[in-house]
């Protein structure tokens, strides 16, 4: 059984090592400032969302594409946590 430390590590790990750049240095800095503050179905959600393809994923998130409804909140918020990380609101 996965502890909630080892769980939250690899998420983290997972964020930052996706297999493309550009998803790497979107979901790394969102998971680092925001998965210890997730509640378990959240995190539940996100763990299912890094299962997903960056082919996907990238399109989702810059809103070329919808997203899959489940998944279109938990988006549109990493999209707006990027894009203030970023400076573009």
């Amino acid at each position: 059984m996965e502890t909630p430390e080892a769980r939250l590590k690899r998420m983290a790990m997972r964020s930052w090592r996706r297999g493309t750049k550009e998803m790497d240095l979107v979901l790394g800095p969102y998971a680092d400032a925001t998965l210890a503050g997730m509640g378990p179905e959240k995190l539940d959600l996100y763990d299912s969302l890094l299962e997903e393809n960056d082919q996907d994923l990238l399109p989702w998130v810059l809103g070329q594409v919808a997203a899959p409804p489940h998944f279109a909140d938990l988006l549109a918020e990493i999209a707006g946590f990027a894009r203030a990380r970023l400076g573009r609101v």
